[in-house]
């Protein structure tokens, strides 16, 4: 009798002892979610929606609409709220709430006016009057990334912060040449971001994803073309030459 109590009070430490690692795993696994995202416990965050640039309606591209909801879970999962605003009703600065903006410059003023202020080194063709293979054309310092829609389509994803790491909350942009490259970005953060946490931790930085194929794989199949966060950082030099071109094999 005393062995089986001996083995049953084993049993019931070992239990226990158990179920206490589990819990501080992922209680620090939550912990270093909630520091990336800048998402703790009851915070509030800012979605900012963007519309669709092919509609003359107010609408929100169905692309954009998946990308939100797959934004909508991180941030649940991180015990926070979120705040869905258009593109055109935010008119506050950044620092204070944590943000995910969403959608390329035509279709997102606040992505442009975040370009401006904190990229420098990034140029989006938006001139209606360029011809269908340069608009939409990314230039990054010196080089240039064509769209070839359905094909090769590229989408920056930054988190950049004001000021010094861990005094501010910070933006994260979601800038693509189209509307499934949005989504992409946004599921490729989902899927990615305890290695960008490892690497990067509180600091900002900026990556080039590529598209393959959306046509056939829509926004499965994301590549990282580069770390481009100096180059986006840095004040544009002269205009790049076509030459410079990327385009997918």
């Amino acid at each position: 009798m005393r062995n089986i109590v001996l083995g049953v009070v084993a049993a019931g430490i070992s239990a226990a002892l158990g179920w206490l690692a589990r819990t501080y795993l992922w209680k620090r696994k939550l912990r270093r979610k909630q520091a990336f995202f800048g998402l703790p416990d009851n915070s509030e965050s800012l979605l900012v929606v963007n519309r669709d640039a092919g509609s003359t309606e107010l609408a929100v591209h169905r692309y954009d609409v998946f990308a939100l909801l797959e934004l909508s879970a991180l941030i649940k999962d991180c015990g926070a709220h979120a705040e869905v605003i258009t593109q055109d009703a935010a008119r506050q600065g950044f620092g204070e709430r944590t943000e995910f903006c969403v959608g390329g410059p035509t279709s997102n003023r606040r992505m442009m006016a975040h370009i401006a202020a904190m990229l420098p080194g990034v140029l989006v063709k938006v001139d209606p009057s360029e011809p269908g293979p340069i608009r939409m054309t990314y230039q990054i310092g010196s080089e240039l990334y064509l769209l070839e829609k359905g094909v090769s389509e590229y989408v920056l994803l930054a988190r950049l912060t004001a000021g010094q790491p861990g005094l501010t909350r910070p933006v994260f942009l979601f800038c693509g040449q189209t509307a499934i490259t949005n989504q992409a970005a946004t599921r490729y953060l989902a899927r990615n971001h305890e290695r960008l946490y490892r690497k990067y931790g509180d600091n900002s930085f900026v990556i080039l994803l590529k598209v393959v194929n959306s046509q056939a794989y829509g926004p499965d199949v994301a590549e990282l073309v580069a770390d481009v966060t100096r180059a986006a950082q840095t004040p544009l030099p002269t205009p790049a030459a076509p030459r410079n071109s990327h385009r997918a094999s």
